[in-house]
């Protein structure tokens, strides 16, 4: 009996990405599973509305237990550490987007807080100081749009179109 081959850093990267899709999936059947034992029985049934779901998700959930068993057993113990270390480097190479969305999840808490004229002028101005060049010149051009996109836009909706945006409160 020989022993299987050993994958590759491509297949390992790939079977550690299906086991966490395993788990998210064990994870949401759970949740499922324990909704379908919320919903109410009716007098008339006795399993209840909510046996056929139940089953298909216990079911469900032994099935991806088994995945999850026979994806640990197929990996080496250090194929972990070279896939945590391939989503650091991903993540390094793409800081910028994570940047991009986090000043965008700030926008969107601080708008109602703010209004639109401040948490656009924050959000413009963080963003394209952050991305653009660090001249003195770029920094003007973004300090005009950010100046621009924010009181001017608010200016044009509430003068000329009678359209108010948030103030803030």
């Amino acid at each position: 009996m020989s022993l299987p081959a050993r994958p590759s850093p491509s297949e390992e990267a790939g079977e550690i990405a299906r086991l966490l899709s395993y788990i998210g999936l064990l994870t949401i059947s759970a949740g499922l599973f324990l909704e379908a034992v919320r919903i109410p029985t009716s007098r008339f049934e006795a399993l209840g509305a909510g046996a056929f779901p139940m089953l298909v998700h216990a079911v469900l959930m032994l099935l991806l237990l088994s995945a999850i068993a026979g994806s640990i057993r197929t990996l080496p113990s250090e194929a972990y550490a070279r896939f945590a270390g391939q989503v650091r480097d991903w993540a390094r190479a793409r800081r910028l987007v994570f940047v991009v969305f986090a000043c965008l999840g700030l926008y969107l808490f601080a708008m109602p807080i703010a209004g639109y004229p401040i948490a656009t002028l924050a959000f413009l101005a963080v963003l394209q100081t952050t991305l653009a060049p660090k001249t003195r010149g770029a920094m003007a051009v973004a300090l005009v749009v950010s100046v621009l996109f924010s009181f001017g836009l608010n200016w044009l909706f509430a003068e000329v179109f009678n359209v108010f945006l948030p103030r803030g409160g």
